[in-house]
């Protein structure tokens, strides 16, 4: 029933290709792009992950540091499971990912050239969303007639400071912190045209041990994603994605830097290839930037699904 699995594909997230880094004086988050977030899924299916991306981009200092030129390139692989769940009649998926990156970065330190490759694992994440109007949890059968109209969700993502980190190097692809991230989506259905609306709030616990002890504070990020999606065929979707975010400035030991600011766009299409498996390509690059922390990321990710009576 190809048709009707073209709806489950977006309900695992697939950004983390795009995985922190931290250096010195800047913690760069690449926000991620995410259509089809806020979909109605019958219950009991499961979702497996595979995916790769890359990302490449500059990292901004305030002028007062003696870094200079700053450059990151992140070769990134995940693993992620999800389930769509059935929450008191309400519609809602658990999501699990592990990322492994390779990152390497240069800069210069006082004039002088400075390098660093790192590998190692990402900081694991943990997602819960609940769509509670216009997406009741449904069995396969009954999924067979719904039609989407409107429909308004949450969702809360925890990243837990597990990934690679050493206090004594510049670049890192582990955070040494927590964040939490509250989400609100709101999707509407036109015909094969569906537009969402997803505002959302980051939250970061202190870095106490940034470069040999230093404590690393950060303000809560804004962020304001936007995706305009349309079906082409039963087995084939397209979407249009923009995000902008601000805010995130952070502090290390008393010294402020600067707020961050930037829009991203980005475009991800993804096709059913059976009843049970489909391939997502996607990527996005920063069109306006307060700072000159500027990313692009692509990437492509596999997707396999089973149970609920699929």
């Amino acid at each position: 029933m190809p048709s009707r699995l073209t709806a489950f594909q977006g309900c695992v997230w697939v950004a983390l290709v795009a995985v922190t880094i931290v250096v010195p004086g800047r913690s760069a988050h690449a926000q991620s792009l995410e259509p089809r977030s806020y979909v109605n899924t019958p219950v009991g299916i499961n979702f497996l992950l595979l995916g790769y991306g890359y990302t490449q981009g500059q990292v901004g200092f305030d002028a007062s540091t003696p870094i200079t030129d700053a450059r990151v390139h992140v070769h990134a692989g995940f693993l992620a499971y999800s389930r769509s769940l059935d929450l008191w009649g309400l519609s809602g998926k658990v999501l699990g990912v592990l990322p492994v990156a390779d990152a390497s970065g240069s800069a210069k330190l006082n004039g002088q050239e400075v390098e660093r490759d790192v590998l190692g694992l990402g900081d694991p994440l943990l997602r819960l969303s609940v769509n509670f109007f216009g997406a009741p949890a449904l069995s396969m059968d009954e999924y067979a007639t719904y039609h989407q109209d409107v429909i308004v969700g949450a969702s809360l993502q925890v990243t837990a400071p597990l990934g690679q980190y050493d206090s004594t190097k510049l670049l890192n692809v582990g955070t040494n912190r927590w964040s939490i991230k509250p989400e609100l989506g709101v999707s509407k259905a036109w015909g094969p045209v569906t537009l969402e609306v997803i505002p959302a709030i980051t939250f970061f616990t202190n870095n106490d041990d940034f470069l040999r002890g230093k404590t690393l504070e950060q303000d809560p990020i804004y962020s304001l994603q936007g995706h305009l999606i349309y079906e082409i065929s039963p087995a084939l979707w397209t979407a249009f994605d923009a995000t902008y975010y601000t805010g995130g400035r952070t502090t290390i030991d008393g010294e402020k830097g600067e707020r961050l600011e930037n829009v991203r766009l980005g475009l991800t299409t993804s096709l059913s290839l059976t009843r049970h498996q489909s391939i997502k390509l996607f990527g996005s690059a920063g069109v306006y930037n307060r700072t000159e922390n500027n990313f692009w990321a692509v990437g492509l990710a596999w997707q396999y699904r089973w149970g609920g009576g699929l």
